[in-house]
């Protein structure tokens, strides 16, 4: 379909009585792991709201079957959504809820290649507020996926964005137990509150609470995510909330408003996992502009993320270049690893850092054919295919190769 297509399928199903389910397909929904629970993973809270004949425990694994189209790939299935309730009823260890019977690896939902794609879910709801049907849309390229998080803002691997016209996007995780990082009014600078704070600036509180005492380069950068998330979350509703709530007086003010705020999220999202990145290089002793520097500007204009161990050691034709080294830092991968291809060109092996919740076995192929190298926090290790974790790098380990690296030659 052409992407007219996509923005008419988008005005089609922001509507009222439609309700969206937004996320990015992690390798466990899809059969890039080979898991046996293949499907789509929705919180059972969400599908008990809009299924609400699943939501019992007196019968097992009770389930429903609907329409679901995959408009995006001219798709049509009846599936089933099913409650796996075996740990409520005392005879198993699972409580979730999936969607299934996609008809195996033909569906775009089931494909491997579809890993990290952002999929939307468009549950078209009777006057009961229960779903009669399903739209999905999944996204084929990153400017498919710009189009549709330019309307709700970025989705990001792990989460999972909640959308319907009468209360907008409510944001949301697996559930997971940590100390909250959401800033209460009191505690938010009034500075922030006349002007939104910058990266650097959420970065610098988010450390503060999730100092580096105690934790792996791998760990403290998936919790220090999360942190921020929250962290910034809490700050867009204190300085938003207020305008919100104050009304508008033409519609170009509310939605100039709404583009500020969905322009900051993107801002965000962009940003913040290489902010991050040079946070913790530091912390574990890298100096800035001697062994590495963040968006130096090199040959033909071209700006990596990071370097190392300098621009002046990567612009001397005499530093050999089996000790360079370069990292982009992107948190979804599934095309934007093309980008990273043509930088540094004196660098074979470029390294591609991200959160994304696993590749398909024929995409990290490409990857490698490419000279593309994943660095993974080791916590996301199991959500990639068998095949390609072993070659996986933990950003610790990358780390340590840079402090190799950076040793004097014997």
């Amino acid at each position: 379909m052409a992407l007219a297509d996509l923005t008419d399928w988008l005005d089609e199903y922001m509507k009222p009585g439609v309700v969206w389910f937004v996320k990015r397909l992690s390798a466990n929904d899809t059969l890039a792991t080979n898991a046996h629970q293949a499907g789509p993973y929705i919180p059972k809270e969400f599908l008990f709201s809009i299924f609400p004949m699943i939501a019992r425990i007196d019968v097992k694994n009770p389930d429903h079957r609907f329409d679901l189209y995959i408009d995006s790939h001219a798709d049509h299935r009846e599936v089933r959504a099913v409650y796996y309730n075996t740990r409520r009823r005392g005879e198993g260890t699972r409580d979730e809820s999936r969607l299934t019977n996609f008809g195996g690896r033909q569906s775009a939902l089931l494909d491997p290649d579809s890993t990290g794609a952002l999929a939307v879910f468009a549950f078209v709801l009777d006057a009961l507020g229960s779903a009669t049907q399903c739209h999905v849309w999944v996204c084929r390229h990153a400017t498919e996926e710009d189009l549709i998080e330019d309307r709700i803002g970025p989705v990001e691997p792990g989460k999972f964005t909640i959308w319907t016209p009468a209360t907008g996007r409510q944001e949301g995780r697996p559930p997971a137990t940590r100390t909250s990082c959401a800033l209460s009014p009191d505690e938010i600078p009034a500075a922030w509150i006349e002007r939104f704070p910058t990266g650097e600036e959420i970065i610098r509180r988010t450390v503060e609470f999730r100092p580096p005492t105690g934790m792996n380069p791998d760990v403290r950068l998936v919790r220090r995510r999360d942190c921020e998330y929250e962290l910034f979350l809490s700050v867009e509703q204190a300085v938003y909330l207020p305008r919100i709530a104050t009304g508008f007086s033409s519609v170009e003010g509310f939605i100039g408003l709404a583009q500020t705020i969905l322009q900051s999220r993107k801002s965000r999202s962009g940003n913040s996992l290489e902010l991050h990145a040079r946070e913790i290089f530091t912390e574990e002793g890298l100096r800035s502009g001697v062994e590495f520097q963040h968006k130096p500007v090199i040959e033909n204009g071209k700006r990596p993320d990071f370097l190392f161990p300098s621009q002046a050691a990567y612009e001397n034709q005499a530093f050999p270049a089996d000790r360079l080294r370069m990292l982009a830092a992107k948190t979804t991968c599934k095309d934007r690893w093309r980008q990273v291809i043509n930088e540094a060109n004196r660098i074979s092996t470029k390294h591609l850092l991200t959160l994304q919740e696993g590749v398909s076995e024929g995409q990290f192929r490409e990857m490698q054919e490419a000279g593309v190298q994943l660095v993974v926090p080791a916590g996301i290790h199991d959500s990639y295919p068998d095949a390609v974790k072993p070659h996986l790098l933990t950003f610790e380990s990358f780390i340590a190769d840079i402090r190799l690296i950076n040793l004097p030659a014997a």
